[in-house]
């Protein structure tokens, strides 16, 4: 179990959002995708944030009570994101998820470039597909 690693489950093409995108596109991007939350990254694709839909809802009650878009996502992202890297374990990040609550990281590469995310369901697949091959094994023994 020790041996799975991020890479072979994180999602390889997650949206990605900048700094200066409204919130409401934001809002747009993160409903179509089904994702509930999503890395804010510069030109060349290093992460400079993260934006959840918590993050958003607050903005979305304030610009409707008005009637005008308030917001972009650099007023609302989380500059201090926790990340992982593709080569961490998922034993390790499942226990770090116990602890620290986000449900979707990151995954960065040594420059800080974003690769990908990976989020609680995906550590669970990986680690329920490892548990149904350990008993799989017991049975033929």
């Amino acid at each position: 179990m020790n041996s799975l690693k991020v890479s072979d489950y994180m999602q390889l093409r997650p949206i990605k959002l900048t700094a200066d995108m409204p919130v409401a596109t934001a809002v747009d991007r993160l409903l179509k995708s089904g994702h509930i939350g999503a890395p804010v990254v510069d030109d060349s694709d290093t992460l400079i944030g993260w934006i959840s839909e918590q993050d958003c809802l607050a903005s979305l009650l304030e610009s409707s009570y008005y009637c005008e878009e308030v917001a972009i996502v650099e007023d609302l992202m989380r500059a201090d994101v926790l990340t992982v890297r593709a080569e961490d374990g998922i034993i390790e990040l499942a226990q770090q998820m116990l602890g620290v609550k986000p449900k979707v990281y990151p995954v960065i590469d040594e420059e800080g470039l974003l690769v990908g995310i990976i989020s609680r369901r995906d550590v669970l697949k990986a680690m329920d597909k490892q548990q149904q091959a350990c008993y799989k094994n017991a049975a033929n023994i």
